[in-house]
């Protein structure tokens, strides 16, 4: 028998060389980033409460508002929303019905009881403006803008549907930390604990109060994102359905708009305007532009003149269309993206205009009522007076 051979076989081929460190070093990297964005979006939604005076600007702006929209309304109050309204309360009730709304103005059909509702209403507007009770406080006046932004639904317009919308966000902030009566009685409550002994408090009852800290101040934040989130959707919305419609790329929209008799408190304003065109279509495409551009600029310092530009354009639309309350809610809106540090800027810019016009009024005072001192009147030798005796007469003057 003869030998038996193998078969020859090749060597395996070399696989090919990977870079096994570089690809971790290249994960670890990715995931390590990611941890620390997480870990400093954590921080920043957790560790303290954002814009707390935004939150305050709009506390006061959006309850000062409708406390004056409310006291404007008064001698029509019932007209409105009253039980002598055109819109019957059974109207309103077979709409509620259809739509979910409701309202606590349509509880009785009494007009003693309408009467105590808008008194009530004056009232929590009032406090809700001074910070009093912030917390409560919130939740009454959002029952009473929906009661009667409900009641009268088909009489409203789109500064009604902003600060509905506002006064509901606002009551998950913490909009009384500032410029509020809560803010006084927290200082002073402060002052006196600052000489009195602290008590010890439970572990449970420490970590409790933490977890409720924190829980405020994460509702917060929310808040104030979901109100910028919707004031950056409302220009971007705005301005890109503008960029659709031909009058507003031709220039001409707001030469229609200045031309509706609806919209013309003064119309003498609104003619002596309509006499510039391309100061009108300037205008036009500046606020298309201004409104597209908005959700982009407010991560820098292009976001101050853009505000100033949007500033401008809503007091024109209050004075020339006669849109106060749609005006007033759009630029008390505007307040939330201005930093606290401007807030606080204030407050010393006022100190320091107030002793500027105190000094000079000083200085006025001074210069005005001090008395002339008495001034020595030099001796005048005989013959040089000119009343010297000549001759023994008296020369005359």
């Amino acid at each position: 028998m003869g030998t038996e051979q193998t078969p020859y076989s090749p060597p395996p081929a070399a696989a090919p060389h990977r870079p096994v460190d570089r690809e971790t070093s290249l994960v670890t990297t990715v995931h390590r980033w990611l941890l620390d964005r997480v870990g400093a979006l954590w921080a920043l939604l957790t560790a303290r409460p954002l814009s707390l005076y935004a939150a305050s600007v709009l506390r006061i702006g959006y309850g000062l508002l409708y406390l004056i929209f409310l006291l404007r309304e008064f001698p029509y109050r019932d007209e409105i929303w009253g039980p002598g309204s055109p819109w019957t309360p059974a109207l309103a009730a077979q709409l509620f019905d259809q739509t979910g709304w409701n309202s606590i103005l349509l509880i009785s059909e009494s007009r003693a009881y309408f009467e105590l509702c808008y008194v009530m209403a004056l009232v929590t507007a009032t406090l809700f403006t001074l910070g009093w009770r912030t917390r409560v406080m919130s939740v009454l006046f959002a029952i009473v803008v929906i009661s009667f932004h409900a009641r009268a639904i088909f009489m409203t317009d789109g500064g009604d549907n902003l600060v509905l919308l506002m006064v509901l966000y606002l009551v998950l902030t913490a909009c009384g930390r500032r410029w509020s009566l809560d803010a006084r009685r927290d200082r002073l409550r402060k002052a006196r604990a600052a000489h009195a002994p602290q008590p010890v408090k439970s572990f449970h009852a420490q970590q409790l109060k933490e977890a409720r800290v924190t829980l405020t101040t994460v509702v917060h934040n929310c808040g104030m994102f979901v109100i910028a989130a919707q004031v950056c959707f409302l220009y971007g919305s705005a301005g890109l359905y503008k960029v659709q419609g031909a009058t507003w790329g031709g220039g001409t929209a707001l030469h229609y708009a200045l031309n509706l008799e609806l919209f013309q408190p003064w119309p003498a304003l609104s003619q002596l305007v309509n006499e510039f065109p391309m100061v009108i279509a300037m205008v036009g495409y500046l606020t298309v532009l201004v409104q597209v551009a908005f959700p982009f600029v407010l991560f820098g310092r292009l976001k101050y003149p853009v505000l100033t530009v949007l500033l401008g354009m809503h007091m024109g639309i209050a004075v020339l269309m006669g849109l106060p309350l749609f005006s007033g809610a759009m630029i008390i809106a505007d307040a939330v993206f201005l930093p606290d540090r401007f807030y606080t800027f204030l407050p010393l810019l006022w100190r320091r205009a107030a002793q500027h016009i105190g000094m000079r009024s000083e200085r006025r005072q001074t210069a005005g009522s001090g008395s002339v001192p008495a001034q020595a009147r030099p001796e005048v030798p005989a013959s040089d007076h000119p009343r010297a005796v000549r001759g023994g007469q008296t020369a005359p003057p």
